[in-house]
């Protein structure tokens, strides 16, 4: 289960947020962490085992370190694993290994610093850096690191990125542009196929499949770490998702890439043993495939950073 706990985040990107940022909502908007922790609890008692947070920016949320440790005494729950821009990794990872966290997966689409300041509106890349050095040294394996290529931005960095596995044990993930949001209108023409960074990487060794993740998997020849390609458009893998998402302000999404959304908000504060059923609802209701480029789909308005991927 993939549960966003905050939209606002300290970076800018092109695909994910407005320049001017988002509207910060009023508390009784969204949900608060005993909420989210009890949401989670009746998660677990349904089958979930694995939880992720993600933003926004998780790490700008205030008592993110307390709430991990909330997440970690959860029976049933056995993985909690984080997706975060880097930005205050450094920071935080010990006191939050500690508490509970296993894993993070960082969004970092540039190694160079003016490029990596302009996708992201302002950045500072060895900031993430730093981050991702310390969640290496604190063995917060496996540590990966998520790239959205866009053309004429950072496609001539993907043989850059894929050599960071020669010596160190790192996933990198080439994640194909989805046209969500911010990105609605012009992820066609930016787009970049996950077949094409094969080709110009080459020489890649396939690794054998793990039906749960969304990636396929390859090493270089030597490496020490690993090259996943996900394909949501070229290649979309629906079939084999298991994954329900929970927004910041109490909507669960069956599906990333569609415009369903349960309202729970209510029932958390005012109907609690509802909730059950609901959340059985809502993952027997996870569509077949998504309909992204379907003539005549539209999908709805929400920024990535209201989502989290």
């Amino acid at each position: 289960m993939r549960i966003s706990i905050t939209d606002l985040c300290n970076l800018r990107c092109l695909y994910c947020m407005p320049e001017e940022g988002v509207c910060k909502k009023n508390h009784e908007e969204m949900l608060t962490f005993e909420e989210i922790t009890k949401v989670a609890k009746i998660a677990a008692e349904l089958g979930i085992e694995k939880i992720r947070i993600t933003g926004g920016e998780p790490l700008v949320k205030k008592g993110i370190v307390e709430f991990i440790g909330s997440l970690s005494k959860i029976n049933g729950i056995k993985d909690i694993a984080m997706t975060t821009n880097g930005v205050l990794l450094k920071k935080y990872a010990k006191d939050l290994m500690e508490a509970g966290l296993k894993r993070v997966n960082i969004s970092i689409d540039s190694l160079r610093p003016e490029k990596y300041a302009e996708i992201t509106r302002g950045g500072n890349v060895y900031d993430v850096l730093d981050g991702i050095q310390e969640a290496i040294k604190l063995g917060m394996a496996p540590v990966k690191l998520n790239i959205v290529v866009i053309g004429g931005y950072n496609e001539d960095e993907v043989v850059d990125f894929a050599n960071l596995t020669k010596d160190d044990d790192v996933e990198i993930r080439f994640i194909e542009l989805m046209p969500i949001g911010q990105a609605g209108s012009w992820a066609k023409e930016k787009f970049i196929s996950n077949e094409t960074i094969k080709q110009r990487i080459g020489n890649l060794i396939p690794l054998p499949h793990q039906p749960s993740s969304p990636a396929k998997y390859y090493k270089l020849p030597n490496g020490k770490g690993k090259i996943g390609f996900i394909n949501p458009i070229s290649s979309h893998f629906c079939g084999e998702c298991n994954r329900i998402r929970m927004t910041s302000d109490g909507k669960l999404k069956p599906c990333l890439h569609s415009n369903q959304e349960i309202d729970i908000i209510d029932i958390v504060r005012n109907n609690l043993p509802q909730l059950r059923e609901v959340m059985k609802q809502a993952i027997l209701a996870k569509p077949q495939q998504h309909y992204l480029y379907t003539e005549g789909f539209e999908l709805g308005q929400r920024n990535m950073s209201e989502i989290g991927g």
